[in-house]
């Protein structure tokens, strides 16, 4: 409360004070506007340490999404990554699979024709020729005829044995095949000749007999062996 003070009574009795109340309200007035003043600069000068930490706050947050995005993204690619390589490994698995079953499939076939009398593995069902002479493929054409075959049946032939052995009389593979026909052992062919390990003569009657017994022709047995790899 504003506190005056009493200067003088004046003529009729008035009395005068200092500072009078409207001087007082006047200075009340100026001290609230500077007071108002001082609140709002303190207010202003809070203001940019404010905004800094907003500005912090985002950063971090925006910093903090990126991070568990490429989280993401890598977690994205390693699960593609191994989802490829089963698959890989699933592939390989099933064509040594299929490989084991041609395999197998071509044992079968030949052990069937070793123990069927229709297979011409005895020298009994081989046809009687005269001796044949000249190059492996020479051989082959001239003993066509004694099977019932036509010449034009020896272009699957050489098609047939090229593949399987080159017609080389000495062709051996890892699986114990043998020889131009590629005999599974090779020790059938004996049926033929005691010399089977050497003579492509006796070797291509045995070949010609085996391919007679089980597929008709020659070019019955490169179909065959066009379809699954062997005959």
């Amino acid at each position: 409360m504003a506190c005056s003070t009493v200067l003088a009574a004046g003529a009729g009795g008035t009395v005068a004070f200092w500072p009078s109340p409207v001087a007082a309200k006047q200075a009340v007035g100026v001290t609230a506007a500077k007071v108002g003043q001082s609140a709002g600069a303190t207010a202003l000068q809070d203001r940019p340490g404010q905004a800094i930490t907003d500005f912090e706050t985002r950063h971090a947050d925006s910093a903090a999404a990126a991070s568990l995005r490429a989280a993401q993204l890598a977690a994205r690619a390693a699960a593609r990554a191994r989802a490829a390589a089963q698959a890989r490994a699933a592939a390989a698995k099933a064509a040594q699979l299929r490989a084991a079953q041609l395999r197998a499939a071509q044992l079968a076939a030949q052990s069937k024709a070793s123990a069927s009398p229709a297979a011409a593995t005895s020298p009994a069902a081989q046809p009687v020729t005269a001796v044949a002479s000249g190059s492996p493929q020479q051989i082959a054409t001239s003993l066509l005829g004694s099977y019932g075959w036509p010449s034009s049946q020896f272009s699957c032939l050489d098609e047939l044995w090229n593949r399987e052995s080159g017609w080389n009389p000495t062709a051996e593979n890892p699986s114990g095949a043998y020889g131009i026909p590629q005999a599974l052992p090779g020790s059938k062919m004996a049926s033929a000749g005691p010399d089977w390990a050497t003579d492509a003569t006796t070797q291509i009657k045995w070949g010609l007999g085996y391919i007679k017994g089980l597929y008709g022709s020659p070019c019955g047995a490169w179909s065959h062996e066009e379809a699954v790899g062997w005959y």
